[in-house]
């Protein structure tokens, strides 16, 4: 099949002649993740877990068609579901926060069978958006049908990702037909690398929200510019014959190649050559997708960071000069330098493998470089970063900022799989150091200094996050305490009588109530909507310090850093956890709570009545669930017709909490309600008064 790999220009022709183009390019896109999975022998094994980091199969399965719902519902496209359920269970998990916390056996799966169907319950409604909705050109981030265009690309991803999820599979569990094309040019002999001149010259990336010209990622937009000086970069991707002699010289076995974070993954995966490799007795073969065949010493090796960067140091050691893995920068003028964009590469399912490293070439002044873009991912030295006014996506405020850190590295170039927005050039992916990306690497011997400013523990760009983190981690107003920390304190003699082994923080914003319970229970967990919310917490577990700009006059800000330290919450830091997700649509795992606390959350809620049907049944017998709220209710945040009260019936007023009881009263006991005042600081003289209802209800 030829695929349509290009993603769509969404300036061009008519609303007629657009829906053309997204429907192929929705079809395509649908089908081939499903026939992806027609390489499975027996449908048993989409139950298979090849990579214990990560879900099962049918995760993957069913994951991209419950994105395409959740997202038409967080943007009201849709204002129904077609199964709950599924939209719950197949919602999150697909880069879990820490190094290890996956436990299959919280879930149930279903059946393929009942997958297909909701697949193609999702299938019909979506085809049926793209013929009917009303949309202008040019379609942007505004537009209803970026929000089709955000369910195809996240698609084009998982094609990606299920296909090295199946490449780690047992081969025993897979068909070998040929239902791709393969490329069969492997060679036992490879080429000699060498380091060829880049000239140095300006990086500029410029996307517009407004007038994008094609989708994008909240990473890609706004501006980026960097100065690069000359340097110079290897001619070929580094092959399996040039990674061999690395092997050979024994390099998984010498520790002083690997960082810190390197030697606890080789210590966990206690490996001796790459992955894909298979080794019997003295010869080593190749893992593809679906077939193994003796290593292609001229195909590039398939790796992670860790090994990347050991190779790197290794090859240092060879050349009596330094030599490393490229910056984003460096790779964004190579890339410029060769013209790569125009240049035929083995890029958009051409074939179902990885091509000889010296069979794509790149011309430039300085001589031919090859696979610049396609073959396989290239990582980069760079964790992933910000632009310059950065800003999340209503619908998918997570897609980038949990990647703020350290963890995960920017892969560039794309791979004989890649699709759509994946081969454009300012695309930015990235992905933890550990994973296994269809990726691998060239290096650079460089004096440009690739250390990027990053976005590590400040969000300054950020108005609402930094007002937020002043209004958790800031001082008093006004004699009126701070609120997460005096919500705490109030609720400590309620917590004489019960268990203090598990504790739900939800809705827990920026996460100061969560730390603060965290000083009194075994173990809290901090579920919030927002990505940009928990990602502050996060940031506290595992830096010294955060820093945060707050607004004193006009364009004017004070700054400010804070710790755990600071509130005598360090001890709290192996307790707490954050997660993100929907208050109205939690998974089923998320139970057995002895308390479950929610501030200043059910009057922000799409559907606080579907909150109330479920979050009570969470909470362990005896246990306490307490609710925090002013009762402002606004049909910004809820419909009308869901609030929970504010409004006259009949001529009669409903109140909330009278609401609330109705609700709990079979239940739960209403053991107090306390006022408890707070004050946003909106800038050195502006500051918010209000008074939220503290109501502590106990399960019987």
């Amino acid at each position: 099949m030829n695929y349509m790999k290009d993603t769509i220009n969404l300036n061009t022709g008519t609303v007629e002649e657009k829906r053309a183009q997204i429907k192929e390019y929705f079809l395509q896109t649908y089908e081939l993740d499903e026939k992806l999975f027609d390489l499975l022998k027996d449908r048993k094994d989409l139950y298979k877990q090849p990579n214990r980091l990560r879900h099962p199969l049918i995760f993957y399965y069913g994951h991209t068609a419950t994105f395409f719902m959740n997202k038409l519902n967080v943007s009201n496209i849709v204002t129904t579901r077609i199964n709950k359920t599924y939209e719950s269970i197949f919602a999150i998990g697909v880069d879990e926060m820490s190094w290890d916390d996956l436990n299959g056996e919280h879930y149930t799966w279903p059946t393929y069978e009942e997958t297909k169907a909701y697949r193609d319950e999702v299938k019909a409604l979506v085809l049926d958006l793209i013929d009917n909705m009303e949309f202008t050109l040019p379609i942007n981030w505004e537009s209803p049908m970026w929000i089709i265009l955000m369910g195809i690309e996240h698609e084009n991803i998982h094609i990606e990702t299920s296909s090295v999820l199946l490449r780690e599979l047992n081969i025993k569990h897979l068909k070998d037909d040929e239902i791709f094309e393969y490329n069969n040019e492997a060679c036992h002999n490879y080429p000699q690398n060498e380091l060829l001149d880049v000239e140095g010259g300006e990086v500029l990336l410029e996307k517009d929200h407004n007038n994008p010209i094609y989708y994008g990622w909240d990473n890609e937009f706004a501006f980026h510019k960097a100065q690069i000086k000359d340097f110079k970069a290897s001619k070929y991707l580094v092959s399996n014959g040039e990674f061999l002699e690395f092997v050979n010289d024994d390099g998984y076995s010498k520790l002083h190649y690997f960082t810190e974070d390197g030697l606890k993954w080789l210590d966990f995966t206690q490996a001796k050559h790459p992955t894909f490799w298979v080794k019997d007795k003295d010869r080593f073969y190749l893992r593809e997708i679906n077939r193994i065949v003796p290593l292609p010493l001229n195909y590039p090796v398939d790796i992670n960071v860790f090994e990347a960067e050991a190779f790197c140091k290794y090859k240092s050691e060879k050349l009596g000069f330094e030599v490393r893995l490229p910056s984003e920068d460096e790779y964004y003028r190579l890339n410029d330098y060769v013209k790569a964009q125009s240049c035929e590469a083995n890029i958009g399912l051409k074939y179902f493998n990885q091509t000889p490293v010296d069979k794509y070439v790149f011309e430039s002044k300085s001589g031919d470089f090859y696979d610049v873009i396609g073959n396989v991912w290239q990582w980069s030295i760079t964790p992933t970063y910000p632009f310059d006014g950065f800003k999340t996506h209503p619908a998918y405020d997570d897609f980038t900022t949990p990647t703020f850190d350290d963890r995960h590295a920017l892969i560039k170039g794309g791979s004989f799989i890649s699709l759509g927005n994946e081969i454009l050039r300012e695309a930015r992916y990235a992905f933890r150091k550990h994973f296994f990306q269809h990726a691998g690497f060239r290096y650079v011997k460089s004096d440009n200094d690739y250390r990027t400013k990053l976005n590590d523990n400040v969000y300054e760009t950020d108005e609402q996050i930094s007002q937020y983190c002043e209004f958790h981690y800031g001082q008093e107003n006004f004699g009126v305490k701070n609120f997460p920390k005096n919500s705490v304190d109030l609720l400590k003699p309620h917590f004489e009588g019960i268990k203090t082994k598990k504790a739900l923080d939800l809705g827990c914003s920026v996460g100061r109530s969560t730390f603060e319970l965290g000083k009194i229970f075994d173990e809290v967990l901090g579920i919030d909507f927002s990505a940009n919310f928990i990602n502050v917490g996060v940031k506290l577990k595992k830096y010294d310090s955060l820093t945060f700009k707050v607004a004193s006059e006009g364009d004017l800000f004070d700054e400010k850093t804070v710790s755990l330290r600071d509130f005598d919450l360090e001890e709290t830091q192996n307790k707490v956890s954050f997660m993100q997700g929907d208050a109205c649509n939690l998974k089923d795992i998320y139970t057995g709570y002895d308390l479950i606390f929610c501030s200043n959350l059910i009057d922000r809620l799409y559907y606080p009545q579907k909150f109330l049907d479920d979050i009570p049944n969470r909470v362990n017998e005896g246990g306490l669930l307490v609710l925090l709220s002013p009762y402002t209710w606004l049909e910004d945040y809820t419909p009308k017709e869901n609030w929970l009260g504010g409004y006259l019936k009949d001529n009669v007023e409903v109140k909330t909490l009278d609401t609330l009881k109705d609700n709990l009263k079979d239940k739960y006991e209403l053991v107090e309600t306390i006022n408890v005042p707070f004050v946003i600081k909106e800038t050195a003289r502006k500051h918010q008064y209000t008074v939220s209802q503290m109501s502590i209800w106990k399960k019987k």
